[in-house]
């Protein structure tokens, strides 16, 4: 019992060190002219790198991509000497802005223990855009995510709302999606059986459909908010997103997304690759760990490194998260994403996956996943392949806004190096 009260006293002490420290980034929009680049537009019609590539941005927006361009004064220029520039990339659906500190529950916003069925808890309403994650993960590249609500015990296999997020501290719009829990994993949350997942869902669509149908005394799942909010989703006010692993639970819950005519997106899908051509008539794009290999449960026994190589053959649209939404694992997505194309998949549908296809799957593809003329500049310029662990961000512009690569880790590593070579001095 002691240990236990130091060590949470620890780590209280360490988050609230981090709070107060300082992380500064470049006020006002960017204007700079990045020369001799090898650009990544990532637009749906790229036909590839555009090697000895100029790109300027102008007040914080792309203003023009091509060779030779002229430089307008007044405006920052950098050469890139050939090094990569793509789009700023996805963090994957993670708890970023929602959790400090795993080990001190204070710091975390990410679930709830209502015990009732709450498709109205939205996590956004707990980010915070002062949160010591956002500086560090900016500096590997990182410029947006989706919060995530998680199911945990005494919760609901239906676990609420979550968004899209900037980096730069900002909710850019797009659509909310509404988070459902199913499969082996979600047992616990439905009275241990998957029949019985199927049968809350289609309750609680009756309950939000034809709330009439439901007498005063009968046992409701909803609250009238809870009603209202999933009908307007059912009605198509933002996608479902379905963490399901197991082939036959994504065939159930492909039928369900058909039966309801709802916009669905599958999470985990470990064994999609078994129901490719099923996900590719269906139009239902699928959110996968690229790491996963070997199953961990009954319901991955077909995981294998090759399911986004065998989707993408088959036509299904693919994106990339760590199947972990901790917010340390969120750096993790950009080495998945380089993992498999060394399994197969083309390194265009690589890059796509970690920026240009989640945003357009949650609605904020007009800000973030592709470099365009005219839009906001959000992009990142690399020492070396985008996709390879060992490159590291130069410059980072997120919101047309250059951001400082400092943060917290590397202030961190720099006192203890300075440390080091003074006690080697002596």
């Amino acid at each position: 019992m002691m240990t236990s009260k130091i060590g949470r006293g620890f780590f209280r002490a360490v988050a609230l060190l981090a709070a107060t420290t300082a992380i500064t980034a470049y006020a006002g929009n960017t204007s700079l002219l990045i020369r001799n680049a090898t650009v990544h537009t990532v637009t749906a019609d790229s036909t590839g790198p555009m090697p000895n590539t100029d790109l300027l941005v102008q007040d914080g927006r792309i203003a023009a991509i091509g060779r030779n361009l002229a430089t307008p004064a007044g405006v920052r220029v950098v050469d890139a000497a050939g090094k990569a520039v793509t789009p700023g990339t996805f963090g994957g659906l993670t708890r970023v802005g929602l959790e400090e500190i795993g080990l001190e529950s204070t710091t975390g916003d990410h679930s709830h223990r209502l015990g009732q069925m709450r498709p109205e808890f939205d996590v956004t309403m707990a980010f915070n855009p002062e949160s010591m994650s956002l500086p560090i993960h900016r500096s590997n590249g990182i410029t947006f995510t989706v919060l995530t609500p998680g199911s945990v015990s005494g919760g609901s296999l239906v676990a609420g709302l979550g968004a899209p997020v900037s980096l730069d501290g900002s909710l850019p719009g797009g659509q909310r999606a509404m988070f459902v829990d199913v499969g082996g994993d979600a047992n616990d949350l439905s009275g241990g059986s998957r029949a019985a997942q199927f049968m809350l869902l289609r309750q609680a669509v009756v309950e939000a459909r034809a709330p009439n149908l439901v007498m005063v005394h009968d046992e409701r799942l909803l609250t009238p908010s809870g009603r209202q909010v999933l009908l307007d989703y059912l009605k198509g006010a933002g996608p479902f997103v379905f963490d399901v692993d197991r082939a036959v639970d994504i065939r159930r819950t492909l039928q369900f997304i058909k039966e309801e005519k709802i916009r669905g997106v599958i999470r985990g899908g470990a064994e999609a690759w078994r129901v490719a051509d099923e996900l590719a008539a269906a139009n239902v794009p699928v959110i996968l760990d690229p790491l996963d290999n070997l199953p961990n449960s009954f319901d991955s026994l077909g995981a294998t490194l090759t399911n986004a190589a065998r989707l993408r053959t088959a036509g299904v649209t693919v994106a990339f998260s760590m199947r972990s939404p901790e917010v340390h694992d969120a750096g993790k997505v950009r080495q998945a994403a380089g993992n498999a194309v060394s399994y197969g998949l083309s390194f265009a549908d690589g890059l796509a996956a970690i920026t240009r296809i989640p945003a357009e799957i949650f609605g904020v593809a007009d800000r973030f996943g592709s470099i365009a003329v005219g839009r906001p500049a959000d992009l990142v310029m690399w020492s070396g392949d985008p996709l390879e662990v060992s490159s590291l961000p130069e410059l980072v512009v997120t919101n047309g806004q250059l951001e400082s690569l400092d943060s917290r880790h590397r202030a961190l590593r720099d006192r203890y190096h300075e440390r080091l070579k003074q006690g080697q001095a002596r």
